[in-house]
């Protein structure tokens, strides 16, 4: 039998140097996607809906003659939500409840301040939402209503006034749970545009698709490279890795649960990744044969199976204080601690996307309907990014009132800066507020 998972011992002298190895991901630039995306978001900046409805009608295989047809009426969105089986109506409105619950939290520790200073000025921080934002839902393949939900919510809680959403409909199949998502998240508008030519319209605009302030949702490596050449004429979310879950185990967990754990990620695609961190040699042998006895069992057993021989490992530490610290070192997107006392690691922890803490907070629920956001970081940037957030669709402006009596003393002080900068004109317009002293 060829190898199923790499096994690592924190002990080893290459043991970094192989851990590594084993995180690296390089998102390799294909050129022909890159030459592809240049030119169709060129040709949608230039020939607008025309280019839209070309680019749709080929890649998603349908026959439209306008892009008026691929705007759904409301109508359709709820018709979608009332025709749901009643189990999948609830569960949908079940998770929304919750994740509209966690971010309007969120939202209560985001607001603006304003303090004066005893001569009268006033300083603060005002917080206003972003006016229109684009969500990009896949299509095809698979369909992501729970993405719809962790998208659109956020947004809608953060007081955005226009939520566009764009979803591939290949063949003119639509998927109709992720329509529902869309009219119990609130979304305003919802166009059955996909690909770099979505990105292009929402970044860009067309006589019937308006600009939009920031794109943010997953997609395939067309609306990846879209996504990153758009950056700066709108705000992305981030550029998204292959999924990741890292498990810190003690070793008193079901080791069938732990397994199960890393299934749950290493079944996204081959490059998904999935480690046990875990100080218990025995333990470690019983997950693995865990893992054999429970993959023939998994429908997307194949992909497993890749992803786990490529990607994935089971790490014997030290203790669990070594195991943090790889963990803050691999700043995984979904970080389980699996222990009898989890908060005492966690307090340990400095980076990761999500912590689950305790054998029956599995990833899974935080994928669906727990609260908090499933949109995190990949590839270690968890060292300096975090989950999508109200405050993803919220800008700041910093507000200043200066009074009289403070323009004295700040004006006096930023003169003699700007003169040192060179930048007179600065001096003298700070000077011409200072009252004479004659």
């Amino acid at each position: 039998m060829s190898k199923r998972i790499a096994k690592l011992d924190s002990t080893h002298p290459q043991f970094t140097a192989d851990l590594h190895r084993l995180l690296a991901f390089e998102s390799a630039t294909d050129e022909a996607i890159e030459h592809a995306v240049a030119g169709i978001l060129a040709d949608v900046k230039a020939r607008g809906d025309a280019a839209v409805l070309e680019y749709t009608n080929r890649f998603d295989r349908v026959n439209a003659q306008s892009v008026a047809q691929f705007d759904l009426p409301q109508a359709e969105l709820d018709a979608a939500l009332a025709g749901l089986p009643a189990a999948q109506r609830d569960a949908l409105q079940f998770a929304a409840d919750r994740i509209r619950a966690f971010h309007e939290r969120q939202k209560q520790e985001l607001n603006g301040f304003t303090y004066t200073e005893p001569d009268g000025t006033v300083l603060g921080q005002r917080v206003t939402p972003l006016d229109r934002v684009g969500i990009y839902v896949p299509g095809g393949k698979a369909a992501y209503p729970s993405s719809v939900l962790m998208n659109a919510i956020p947004a809608q809680v953060a007081g955005v006034r226009d939520i566009v959403m764009v979803v591939p409909t290949p063949d003119g199949v639509k998927n109709q749970m992720v329509l529902a998502a869309a009219a119990i998240a609130g979304v305003t508008r919802v166009i059955t545009i996909g690909g770099a030519q979505a990105v292009a319209a929402l970044a860009y605009g067309t006589a019937s698709i308006p600009p939009v302030d920031k794109i943010v949702g997953p997609g395939n490596a067309y609306v990846a490279a879209a996504k990153r050449r758009v950056f700066g004429t709108v705000g992305i979310d981030m550029i998204a890795g292959p999924s990741e879950i890292l498990v810190l185990c003690d070793g008193t967990t079901d080791p069938d649960w732990v397994a199960m754990d890393l299934f749950s990620q290493a079944e996204h695609d081959e490059l998904a990744q999935a480690i046990l961190l875990c100080p218990d040699a025995a333990y470690i042998a019983q997950v693995e044969a865990s893992i054999e006895k429970l993959l023939p069992t998994m429908p997307r057993a194949e992909t497993i199976a890749a992803s786990l021989s490529g990607r994935g490992a089971l790490v014997k530490v030290r203790d669990m204080e070594e195991a943090c610290a790889i963990a803050n070192d691999i700043a995984a997107e979904h970080l389980e601690i699996s222990a009898e006392n989890p908060q005492q690691w966690a307090d340990r922890i400095r980076h990761a996307g999500a912590m689950f803490l305790g054998r029956f907070s599995s990833e899974a629920l935080g994928d669906y309907c727990c609260g908090p956001n499933h949109v995190l970081p990949t590839s270690r940037t968890a060292r300096f990014s975090s989950p999508l957030g109200v405050y993803d669709f919220q800008k700041r402006s910093s507000v200043l009132f200066v009074s009289e009596e403070g323009a004295q003393v700040l004006g006096a002080a930023a003169a003699q800066l700007a003169y040192g900068e060179g930048l007179p004109a600065h001096a003298r317009s700070a000077e011409l507020r200072i009252r004479s002293r004659s």
